[in-house]
């Protein structure tokens, strides 16, 4: 009996230890199994650097263009699907001479971080790449809201004393005075080859030298042009002093306040302006300046035809070519389709259809407190909008026709090489954009604290596109001093 029990015992020990080693498998295949489990349905929270990257705001939620180089550029209506979710893009066309964009490879050394950016805010707001504290920067951007809001109180009061005088009433016969002027030399009327508008609604004093080398550049490359500035400003006595240096070389520049009744007269912004005079519209807390700019361009445009340019672009190229055409800011770096369009500079016919939805998308929507929503993203938008609607015949340009260079990196333009490599790659910049773009967008709000340094991109265009090249921009502002 013996043996037998000490057999069962050793059965009894051995059924145990598999059962052990069954329990141990099973724990470790648990185990195994929550691990997966758990990375399988974690949440992969990014970076707040990748969140908030042009790159990926550019992707997020937007209809786009191609701007592919490799397909054939023409000029294709555009059209209007508002409920569409998703919209055939069409081809980007391209007007006038068939320049061949290529690019410059931006070396890997000077790679920049990418910048925080709010889809809300206009990317002309001065963002600290090291920092990601928006609200901030935006505020440290445009100072005290309440300070804005009493020069805002002040613009009001100016347009309405405009529009309750009759100072802008002689706008249009000056106008049309102006671009019908003969000839001093001939004697015989001689109409504008091209027309060039700008608008100028600061301060004189405020009116500095890149303004005026903006000026410049379209006379250096349009000299047969006429160059009309809406302002209330310069219209005067000191006004036509800051212009002289122009007038005594024969070229077509002045200066005329703006009657908004007239312009913005049998659009959808005449009973928007009415409302803002009489305070039944919020100006917001951007500068009211910035936004009258814009609608006052689009009204330019609708009403006379022509090119409207910034002040802080500087003209590279003849623009006689360029017709119903609009420039991309960025493309999207996957799809190579354009993700904001700019209102910087614009070139459309007289009653441009395009430019009505503008004006109509301005007087509608209009938001006194998101940077950049009455400007870029409102020209954006109404892209966006207007595809294989017949009609809406316009082009849109890549960046390297009018913004070589976006505003987070213009800090390029204005430094010189920092070594052998790096001066190769600026010279290498420099004859792509000389070759390639039109114009050359400056970006104040970024750039207006650069120096110019010997040697750098901004240096040698301003050179190539001056029209007082033997004399400073600086004595000639001082010769022209608006101060009493």
């Amino acid at each position: 009996m013996v043996p037998n029990s000490i057999d069962q015992l050793i059965i009894t020990t051995i059924t145990n230890k598999k059962q052990s080693l069954f329990l141990f498998i099973s724990l470790l295949f648990l185990f195994l199994l929550s691990f997966n489990g758990a990375s399988i349905f974690s949440v992969n929270i990014p970076s707040l650097g990748s969140l908030h990257s042009p790159e990926k705001l550019s992707r997020k939620s937007r209809n786009l263009i191609d701007l592919s180089s490799s397909s054939p550029l023409k000029q294709n209506p555009v059209s209007d699907h508002t409920t569409s979710p998703e919209i055939k893009p069409p081809t980007v066309g391209f007007a006038g001479d068939q320049t061949n964009f290529v690019s410059v490879p931006f070396f890997k050394h000077r790679r920049q971080e990418a910048v925080t950016q709010n889809p809300d805010l206009n990317p002309n707001v001065n963002i600290n790449p090291n920092r990601f504290d928006i609200e901030s920067e935006m505020r440290s951007e445009m100072g005290s809201e309440k300070v804005f809001e009493n020069s805002n109180k002040k613009l009001l009061k100016m347009l309405a004393g405009i529009r309750s005088s009759r100072r802008g009433d002689n706008f249009p016969t000056r106008v049309k005075q102006f671009f019908n002027k003969k000839n001093e030399t001939t004697s015989l009327s001689s109409a504008c080859h091209i027309r060039f508008f700008m608008t100028w609604i600061s301060s004189l004093n405020s009116f500095n030298s890149r303004a005026f080398l903006s000026i410049e550049s379209i006379f250096k490359t349009h000299p047969n042009a006429c160059l009309l500035i809406a302002s209330n400003s310069l219209d005067s006595i000191k006004g036509r002093k800051i212009l002289k240096p122009f007038t005594d070389k024969g070229f077509r520049v002045t200066a005329i306040a703006p009657d908004f009744n007239f312009l913005c007269k049998k659009t959808m912004a005449e009973s928007w302006f009415s409302r803002l005079v009489r305070g039944h519209i919020r100006s917001g807390i951007i500068p009211l300046g910035q936004n009258i700019s814009n609608l006052l361009r689009l009204c330019l445009l609708y009403k006379y035809g022509g090119v409207y340019v910034d002040t802080d672009v500087i003209i590279m190229k003849s623009f006689t070519k360029l017709k119903n055409t609009i420039g991309a800011q960025s493309v999207d770096s996957y799809s190579k389709k354009w993700s904001r369009l700019n209102n910087a500079v614009m070139v459309f016919d007289k009653m441009h259809p395009l430019v009505y939805k503008f004006i109509e998308e301005f007087a509608l929507t209009f938001n006194g407190n998101k940077w950049g929503h009455n400007g870029p993203y409102l020209v954006s938008r109404v892209v966006a909008r207007l595809q294989g609607r017949p009609g809406y015949n316009f082009t849109v340009l890549p960046p390297m026709a009018f913004y070589p260079m976006n505003w987070d990196r213009v800090r390029v333009l204005f430094r010189s090489g920092k070594n052998e490599t790096d001066s190769r790659w600026l010279m290498a910049k420099y004859e792509q954009i000389k070759n390639q773009s039109y114009a050359l967008h400056l970006w104040n709000k970024q750039s207006r604290g650069f120096g110019i340094e010997e040697g750098s991109i901004v240096k040698k265009i301003l050179l190539d596109h001056c029209v007082f090249c033997n004399i400073s921009t600086t004595d000639y502002m001082l010769a022209t001093s608006v101060q009493d």
